[in-house]
């Protein structure tokens, strides 16, 4: 699994002393998005660490520490955020959505595809599943999603085989 891990974009910076918008679909943001947290930015990796943090809008706002001016931050408009994984302390049971990429489908001891990607819509996450012939979603919820297996690298479904039209 790769170290570092995408958690969003810097779209923006809001006000004069400095803060940043951040677009951000990462699905653990209540881990990293907290005061103190280190954040990597751009594909150099420049370390910065978290001063301030609000939600607005469809937006995550942060301070870098030991920033007090926008023109400190003008730079990073349009760079991407990093997190090392590590930092996230994963118990040996989680994952991440990105993890399961490329994972193999399985229902019935039947494969019945594989996971491309996955979109967030506003009721919930779902998995896009490359089958044999079409591609068809999944919700991500206990309804359909009854195991993953990261050794085999097997999401095991129940009641998908409905959703394939």
């Amino acid at each position: 699994m790769n170290e570092w891990i995408e958690i969003g974009k810097i779209v923006n910076t809001h006000g004069i002393k400095g803060e940043l918008r951040i677009l951000s679909n990462f699905e653990k943001k209540s881990v990293i998005f907290r005061a103190g947290f280190e954040i990597y930015i751009g594909n150099e990796k420049r370390k910065e660490i978290i001063n301030s943090y609000r939600h607005h809008k469809n937006f995550e706002m942060i301070c870098y520490e030991n920033v007090s001016n926008i023109n400190e931050v003008l730079q990073d408009k349009g760079k991407k955020v990093f997190i090392k994984r590590k930092d996230l302390n994963l118990k040996a049971e989680e994952y991440l959505l990105t993890d399961i990429l490329g994972y193999n489908v399985v229902e019935e001891g039947k494969k019945i595809g594989k996971i491309v990607d996955f979109v967030y819509n506003k009721a919930s996450i779902l998995l896009e599943i490359k089958g044999e012939t079409k591609k068809f979603y999944i919700p991500k919820n206990e309804n359909f999603i009854k195991k993953v297996d990261l050794q085999l690298k097997i999401v095991y479904t129940e009641n998908a085989k409905g959703l394939i039209l």
